[in-house]
Formats: structure tokens, C-alpha cells, sequence
């Protein structure tokens, strides 16, 4: 009987308790929906090719093969420059006789579909060839101009990485920014939440201190321990795990730092809405979830348009851009300025939520 009452009890206390109630009906079928949304896309990525005094027989078969477009340059140095601007993947050289590949190698992905694409080509034209002098013969040409024997080679260059770059290359700038987001945003809500729930803060709006010097201190002392976390973070996934950075990292410290302030305030928004760690632990599916899934980690370019307009309203998904664009082509601080002030714009606007979300404790 008394198993029964307990049970009976906590049964009760669960049923008041809304929040719990949404995390384990709705949360699920939240992020299911987004799984649905983000891998309901097309399983190939669209790879784009430029060419480079490639025989036009070559091209046809390029152009044949799906999810593979090509563009023919003039000259080399145009190509290159357009594989530096991000328009293109690899560029294809053909130089006496021989082919001379550069790959972007940004995403080992569409390195390995642009390596694959060039052998199928290759092999489809020198079937032609073999049944073009199988025609020959059996029409008994004598006169036939010879077939060139000789076998191209394929050089193969990169502009990030080698051989060797994988799948984890590409995503582990985004995992950068995704551990430093998801720990100090778990870490400043639930500080501020043990304050809260103590006692702490409500003596604090006890005295004449304003609303916005306590959210500025909360977010000049946790942000001194997110610069501590962020180098670590940064230093362990460059030295430790031999990450290249081809950009200079003092860029990548910053838009980490800057992050980190972002989930900050994202940190101590959600704690005002939770009266118990466990509430402040249900706002991991909502908040951080569709983070990882919309970050750049899943290709955005493979989905749909009405999908990706998700990502725009997520802080990580322009520190992810930024980190990505540094890490593996180099880019300077001119062209991360947008993502850093897009994210400057993500701390301004929480920190006034914050400040005003403070009323519900004490009116200033």
C-alpha cells in the first residue's frame, strides 16, 4: 500500500509539472520533425568543376555524370582564383598530356565524387576510343591515323589538407563552436539558477543595484571563465588533435569568444524561465538540438530552401560559416565581419531580454 501512495504522489507532482510533461511528449516529436526536415534531403552534393583546356569529349561525359557541373575557363590563374573565391570545387588542368587536378578539399565529400567523376570520364572516353579503332579495323583501314596509346596520368593537388582530410576535418571547426555554445550556455543558466533559488539574487534586488549592472557582472565574470574555456578548447582541437588552420587563429579565438558570450545570454534568458536544474536541463532539446542539426554539420546546401531558413535564426550557424571559412580557406577578418556582427547583434538582443526579464523578480 505504501508503494502505491508514493507512487500515487509522484504520479501527482508529475502531472503539475507541465514543463516535464512537454519534454517527454513533445520534445521527441520536436526533434524528430527537425530529423525528418534536415535528412529528407538529397543524399549526393551538387559539385561544381572548372576545366581547363580539357578536350570537349571529356566535358560531355563530365556533365553526363549526376549532381556534376563544370565550367570552362580560359586560362589556369582564372580557374584558381575562382577555386580561392569558393565558386568552384576542383579545377582540372590538361598539360602535356597529363591532368592536373586542384582541389578545394574543403569537403572530402565532393573530393572523392570529383576524383570518381574524372575516372568515369576517363574510362568512358577511352572506351570510345577502343571501339572508334575497332571500327577502324574491321573496316579495314590501313591508312587510319594511329590511336595514342600513352595513358594519362592524374596529379592530384589540394588547397586544404591532403589525402588524407576526412569527414571530421570539415565538421570539427563547427564542433569547436558547438562545445563552447552548449557548455556555457549549461553552465551560466544553471549558475545563475542556484543563485536564484537560494536566495542569493533576491537579496542582491534587495539593494539599489539596477537590473542591467547585474546582468553586465554576471556577463563580465562568467565571460572571463568562457575566454579560459575557448582557448583551451581551441588549443586542444589544433595541437592535440593536428588540426590544420589555414587562417590566422587569433580569428578563430575571437569568433569562439564572441559565441561564447552569445551563449551566455542564451544561458541566462532560459534560467529565468526554469525553477529547477531539471527544468534548466529540458531546454537542452529546444535550444541545442536544432544548433547541431542546423550548424553546418549536415550540408545546408543539400537542403531545401524552406528548411534552411531555420539556420538564420541560430547564433551557431554564422560562428559555424566563420569558423569553417578560417580554419579551411584562410579567410581574412574583412570576410568574417558579417557572421561577427550578426552574432553581435544575437548578444545585444538577449542581453535587453535579460535585463527586462529581471522585472519579474524586482522593478527597478
Amino acid at each position: 500500500m505504501r508503494t502505491i501512495s508514493i507512487a500515487k504522489r509522484v504520479a501527482k507532482e508529475l502531472l503539475r509539472d507541465k514543463r516535464t510533461l512537454m519534454l517527454m511528449f513533445l520534445a521527441p516529436i520536436l526533434i524528430l520533425f527537425l530529423m525528418k526536415l534536415v535528412f529528407s534531403v538529397n543524399s549526393t552534393t551538387d559539385v561544381n568543376i572548372a576545366t581547363v583546356n580539357v578536350k570537349s569529349s571529356l566535358i560531355k561525359n563530365l556533365d553526363k555524370i549526376s549532381h556534376i557541373e563544370t565550367k570552362t575557363y580560359s586560362s589556369d590563374k582564372k580557374a584558381q582564383q575562382a577555386l580561392d573565391d569558393q565558386k568552384i570545387d576542383a579545377v582540372i588542368n590538361y598539360h602535356n598530356s597529363d591532368f592536373y587536378v586542384t582541389y578545394a578539399n574543403t569537403d572530402a565529400s565532393k573530393t572523392n565524387a570529383t576524383k570518381a567523376a574524372l575516372k568515369m570520364s576517363l574510362m568512358l572516353t577511352t572506351i570510345k576510343k577502343l571501339q572508334s579503332t575497332l571500327q577502324k579495323i574491321q573496316a579495314r583501314m590501313p591508312n587510319a591515323p594511329k590511336e595514342e596509346n600513352k595513358q594519362s596520368k592524374i596529379h592530384n593537388y589540394y588547397k586544404y589538407g591532403d589525402s588524407q582530410t576526412n569527414f571530421f576535418d570539415k565538421i570539427v571547426p563547427i564542433l569547436m563552436g558547438f562545445f563552447v555554445f552548449f557548455f556555457v550556455f549549461l553552465i551560466s543558466g544553471m549558475a545563475l539558477l542556484k543563485e536564484r533559488t537560494s536566495g542569493t539574487l533576491n537579496r542582491l534586488l534587495a539593494t539599489p543595484v539596477k537590473r542591467s549592472e547585474i546582468v553586465f557582472g554576471y556577463m563580465l565574470s562568467y565571460g572571463g571563465l568562457a575566454i579560459v574555456q575557448t582557448l583551451i578548447i581551441v588549443v586542444f582541437t589544433i595541437w592535440a588533435l593536428n588540426v590544420e588552420v589555414v587562417g590566422n587563429i587569433l580569428y578563430v579565438i575571437l569568433i569562439n569568444f564572441v559565441l561564447a558570450l552569445v551563449a551566455l545570454a542564451f544561458g541566462i534568458l532560459m534560467s529565468t524561465f526554469a525553477k529547477s536544474e531539471f527544468q534548466m536541463m529540458q531546454f537542452i532539446p529546444l535550444v541545442i538540438v536544432p544548433q547541431i542539426f542546423f550548424s553546418g554539420i549536415i550540408p545546408l546546401d543539400s537542403m531545401a530552401n524552406g528548411v534552411k531558413v531555420i539556420s538564420y535564426i541560430l547564433p551557431l550557424k554564422y560562428a559555424g560559416d566563420a569558423l569553417t571559412n578560417i580554419v579551411m580557406s584562410g579567410a581574412g577578418f574583412i570576410k568574417i565581419v558579417p557572421e561577427i556582427g550578426v552574432l553581435l547583434v544575437f548578444l545585444i538582443v538577449l542581453t535587453g531580454l535579460n535585463i527586462v526579464g529581471l522585472r519579474k523578480y524586482r522593478k527597478v
